[in-house]
C-alpha cells in the first residue's frame, strides 16, 4: 500500500504540537535526522531564524536531511517548518514553562522519583492530546459506535490496554473482545466482515502478533484502527484510521512501556467517551445496568470487619 507523507503523518502539526511530534518520532529517525529534530525542539526561536543551509551547518547535517526531517514531522518543506517554529517560539515567550529533564537515577530520593514520574506522565498526556488527529479520532469513534462486533489486539503492556477498551465497550452494550493470544486473534479476525471493527494497539507499530490479525481483518473488509506511537510503523499499512500516541523518553529504570501505556489509556478513554456520546440512548441504560449488577460486590458484608479482628 503506497501512501504519501500527508496520508502517513496527517496535516502539518500546529506549533503547540511540534515538540510532541519530535518526541514521538525521534526514536524512529536516523541519527542525523534526530540532530535536526532535537535542535528545532530545543531552540525553536533560534532555528526559525536560520535558512535551510544554516540549520544544516548547525546540526552537522545536509540540506537534504533538513528537508527530509521537515517532511517526516509533517510539513511540506522547510519553509513551513520555520513558520511553525516561529509560532512555537512565540508561545514559549508568552509564558509556557520550559522543558525539563526527568531521567530517574538509581540514587534519587523517593520524593524526586514521584515528582519526575508525575512530570513525565503529565507531559506524555499533553503530547498525546496535542498530537491526536481529531478527524481520525472522530472517524474511529463513528466506526466503533456502528460496529456489529469489535476485536481488539494487543500483547504485553498493550494487551492490558486492549482489555481496558474491551471492558469499557462491553459495559455500554457493544460486542467487544480483547485478544492477546496471537493464534486466537487471527482465528477471530478471519470471521470479521464489513461493519465489524478491528483495533490494534502497539506502541512500536511493528509487533507481528498484533499486525497479523489486523492485516487479516483489513483483508476481510473490517474497518481497522491502529493506536501506535509510530505513525510510520508497519501496522499502519493495514489501518484505515491511525491514532498516534506519545511517550516519555525511555530510561534504565523506566521502560517506555510505562509511559506508552499512559498515552494509550488516554486514547482509549477518548474513544470510549466518544462512542458513549454517540450511542447515549442505549449506552446509558447499559452502563446503569452494569453498575447495578455489580453493586452488591462493593457493599461490605455484615461482620466482615469484626471477622478480621
Amino acid at each position: 500500500m503506497s501512501r504519501d507523507v500527508k496520508e502517513i503523518f496527517g496535516p502539518a502539526p500546529a506549533p503547540a504540537a511540534l515538540a510532541a511530534k519530535v518526541r514521538t518520532l525521534a526514536p524512529s529517525m536516523t541519527r542525523s535526522m534526530q540532530r535536526v529534530a532535537e535542535a528545532v525542539a530545543a531552540d525553536p526561536a533560534g532555528c526559525a531564524a536560520l535558512t535551510v543551509t544554516g540549520l544544516a551547518e548547525l546540526t552537522g547535517t545536509s540540506e537534504a536531511t533538513v528537508v527530509r526531517t521537515s517532511r517526516l514531522l509533517g510539513y511540506p518543506g522547510y519553509r513551513d517548518l520555520r513558520l511553525a517554529l516561529a509560532g512555537l517560539a512565540a508561545q514559549q515567550q508568552s509564558g509556557r514553562s520550559p522543558a525539563v529533564t526527568a531521567d530517574i537515577a538509581v540514587d534519587d530520593p523517593i520524593a524526586d522519583v514521584v515528582a519526575k514520574l508525575a512530570y513525565d506522565e503529565q507531559q506524555t498526556l499533553a503530547d498525546t492530546a496535542a498530537g491526536l488527529d481529531m478527524a481520525q479520532l472522530s472517524a474511529a469513534v463513528g466506526a466503533l459506535a456502528a460496529a456489529r462486533r469489535i476485536d481488539i489486539y494487543g500483547v504485553g503492556a498493550s494487551g492490558l490496554v486492549a482489555q481496558d477498551l474491551a471492558q469499557k465497550l462491553l459495559r455500554i452494550g457493544l460486542v467487544a473482545h480483547a485478544h492477546s493470544d496471537p493464534h486466537l486473534a487471527v482465528t477471530n479476525a478471519v470471521q470479521l466482515r464489513a461493519k465489524d471493527v478491528a483495533v490494534a494497539i502497539t506502541h512500536s507499530g511493528s509487533t507481528g502478533d498484533v499486525i497479523e490479525p489486523l492485516r487479516v481483518a483489513f483483508e476481510r473488509g473490517a474497518t481497522t484502527v491502529a493506536i501506535t506511537g509510530r505513525p510510520d510503523g508497519p501496522v499502519t499499512q493495514y489501518a484505515d484510521h491511525v491514532l498516534t500516541t506519545s511517550t516519555a523518553r525511555e530510561s534504565e529504570l523506566r521502560p517506555a512501556a510505562m509511559s506508552s501505556r499512559t498515552s494509550q489509556l488516554l486514547v482509549v478513554d477518548c474513544l470510549f467517551i466518544g462512542v458513549a456520546q454517540r450511542t447515549y440512548e442505549t449506552a446509558a441504560p447499559a452502563l446503569s445496568a452494569s453498575y447495578e449488577a455489580l453493586a452488591h460486590r462493593h457493599t461490605p458484608r455484615a461482620g466482615g470487619t469484626a471477622a478480621r479482628r
